[in-house]
């Protein structure tokens, strides 16, 4: 008896199920494939979170760069600042983050450098938990004295703190940049005064003003609009270039003063690992935002000259700014609170 119709009919089944088999793999595979491939960036809200309290200066650029960014990317951009700490908490809430490029930190020295060194038990770590993604500007305390000081430059000054020891100056806060540069100034002039810390640079400047305070530091743009309303003067800059905001204030170096070209800056990082193109993608945009004319204006009001530069040369004048930000604590003798 001859089985090839059951032979036949095992081929035709065998085939089928071969056929159903194969269906069922390039269904399950395609999905798999397409769930591999991440989605556009961004597409979700995003979050800047500033260094400072709302309404101060880092919190007014985040949102400057907030409604741009949101004007390029459309997508929403949440400002949220998390004041504190001289910066701890916002810069522990973002390096604790999902690396995914949703939640990044605007930020200054103080937090990623001052207290890298004034701080040895962070919760975080300042280099090795966040992306360098570019500094938005740089710029550089200034020394600033009531308008009826009797001294306008620094050779004055220093004169003077000489014949009258025992002065005073404020700063906004225990280890700032305006602190590290007094001590300095201190130390290589020869002078004897006390620091008072204060918790804003206005509270500094009302009690320098108001007679209780002998002198002072301001960032560009406050010693420009006080300056402008005939209520101080300013006796010197620091950092690298002389300011937009007020031209012809010299430089400490150019008065003969070396070790005060500390650049300070501002500048935005993402939580480590967050991947490179996204990284990049932050970049190009910030880069493109910082050399808008409006965003520039923006910037150099609040007394930074615009950059926008790579992460790698954010990383690098970091790298370099810390054993030099180092050695001047140390010189100076400050210690965290």
């Amino acid at each position: 008896m001859s089985d090839r119709p059951h032979d036949g009919a095992f081929r035709a089944r065998r085939r089928r199920c071969i056929a159903g088999l194969a269906a069922l793999a390039l269904n399950t595979a395609v999905p798999g494939a397409l769930a591999q491939t991440p989605p556009a960036f961004p597409n979700k809200v995003i979050r800047i979170i500033p260094f400072g309290t709302a309404g101060g200066p880092i919190d007014t650029l985040a949102r400057v760069y907030g409604e741009k960014l949101q004007q390029r990317w459309g997508q929403a951009v949440i400002v949220d600042p998390k004041p504190g700490a001289s910066g701890i908490i916002a810069a522990d809430y973002v390096a604790k983050a999902p690396p995914d490029g949703y939640t990044v930190l605007l930020t200054m020295p103080i937090t990623h450098i001052n207290n890298a060194i004034l701080q040895p038990k962070l919760p975080y770590d300042p280099v090795k938990d966040f992306e360098a993604i570019t500094q938005i500007g740089t710029g550089g305390p200034m020394l600033v004295a009531r308008a009826d000081a009797p001294y306008s430059n620094l050779k004055e000054f220093v004169a003077y703190a000489k014949a009258h020891p025992g002065m005073t100056y404020g700063t906004w806060g225990m280890g700032s940049q305006a602190h590290l540069l007094g001590e300095l100034l201190k130390e290589k002039a020869g002078l004897q005064f006390t620091h008072v810390a204060y918790k804003a640079e206005a509270a500094a400047h009302n009690d320098m003003i108001g007679g209780m305070l002998d002198f002072a530091w301001a960032n560009p743009s406050t010693a420009r609009v006080q300056a402008q309303g005939g209520k101080m003067k300013v006796l010197g800059a620091t950092g690298t270039a002389r300011a937009s905001t007020l031209p012809d204030v010299p430089l400490f170096s150019e008065q003969g003063y070396s070790g005060f070209d500390l650049d300070s800056w501002v500048g935005f990082y993402a939580p480590a690992k967050t991947p490179p193109a996204i990284v990049e993608q932050w970049h190009q945009a910030l880069r493109e935002i910082t050399h808008m004319p409006d965003v520039k204006a923006r910037l150099i009001a609040f007394g930074f000259e615009p950059l926008g530069n790579t992460p790698a040369q954010f990383k690098a004048n970091v790298q370099a700014d810390l054993p030099r930000v180092a050695a001047l604590i140390k010189a100076a003798g400050v210690t965290a609170e």
